[in-house]
């Protein structure tokens, strides 16, 4: 993977799901091509209204690309294209 890719997580505290998300992408990163960080939805009113109860959801590069589970293998797939 020569190019870098931007991943990002919406998440919020207690999420047991957010949780299991967030553990992959940190076994995933150690592969690298791509850095990723996670943003508190209910740090914002709007990020809060716009993802209520849907999270976690992870973006690879601005595109949505995974709700509340993340396949690893799908996760790579969708990281390469």
């Amino acid at each position: 993977m020569a190019e870098h890719r931007e991943v990002v997580v919406y998440s919020r505290k207690g999420c047991h799901l957010c949780e299991i998300v967030k553990e992959g992408l940190v076994k995933l990163e150690r592969r690298g091509g791509f850095t990723w960080r996670e943003i508190d939805v209910d740090s914002n009113e709007d990020l809060r209204r716009q993802f209520t109860d849907e999270v976690p959801v992870v973006f690879i590069n601005g595109r949505k690309a995974f709700k509340y589970r993340m396949n690893e293998q799908d996760f790579l797939r969708k990281l390469a294209n």
